[in-house]
């Protein structure tokens, strides 16, 4: 069961490296989950970093066991948890919630979370998955406005306890796992491309130093963000930033 054990971690440098760090030592089951108070050396994607004052948000990590998984299908994983992120923020924000792909959780314009999965690989097989999970729940004070970051008590007026949302955040996440494991792939997608930041919208992108306008049609099953300038092109991720 996701969520099962739940130890909550008064600092550490980061929920993810815990969590590695146990996995590799074998003391991790399939579903555990790693909570941290503080968190002073936070991981984003590429390179970047995540902060979150000491006590306010959801800073969270969860082993999955992947062995039921080809490597191939990273991207389906990743579906899942972004959808299962949405399903609980959403519960409590409202229908303005969204997935920006490839990784963050939107509300309106503005960032409220972003997830960092990183992977554990022996002799070519899938061997764990260690899901981190950053949202903003009360904090409203941020060290950066890249993204121009929101936070759940923002949005709603009231203070939440963090601890508490994050077993209900395990809950989402166990039912998006028990999906992907039982139903195609396909209807997951569906889903996610249903919750798209900015699906049929012209975004401002650049890529190459080169900047220009494209209308974003949606997310492939091999997780490309399919954008429409005269003809539909499938983007990896790491090939363009979002400028708008």
């Amino acid at each position: 069961m996701t969520g099962e054990p739940f130890n909550i971690l008064p600092t550490t440098d980061s929920t993810n490296n815990h969590a590695m760090n146990q996995a590799r030592l074998g003391q991790t089951s399939d579903g555990m989950a790693y909570f941290a108070l503080d968190q002073y050396q936070g991981k984003g994607q590429r390179a970047k970093t995540w902060t979150s004052k000491p006590g306010e948000n959801i800073i969270l990590s969860v082993v999955k066991d992947c062995s039921g998984f080809q490597l191939n299908n990273q991207f389906q994983l990743s579906v899942a948890v972004a959808l299962a992120c949405y399903d609980f923020f959403s519960a409590y924000a409202g229908d303005e919630t969204r997935i920006k792909w490839p990784n963050d959780l939107y509300w309106r314009d503005r960032k409220a979370g972003g997830i960092l999965i990183e992977n554990m690989v022996k002799s070519d097989q899938w061997d764990k998955a260690i899901i981190g999970m950053g949202i903003n729940i009360n904090q409203t004070a941020f060290d950066t406005m890249e993204g121009k970051p929101v936070s759940l008590k923002q949005i709603t007026g009231k203070t939440h306890d963090p601890i508490s949302l994050a077993k209900v955040l395990c809950l989402h996440l166990e039912n998006r796992f028990s999906m992907l494991q039982n139903r195609p792939f396909e209807q997951l997608l569906s889903f996610y491309n249903e919750q798209l930041y900015k699906k049929d919208e012209l975004v401002q992108f650049k890529r190459n130093n080169i900047i220009f306008q494209a209308k974003v049609n949606g997310v492939d099953k091999d997780g490309n963000l399919l954008i429409m300038h005269g003809i539909e092109e499938p983007i990896p991720f790491g090939d363009i930033s979002w400028l708008s």
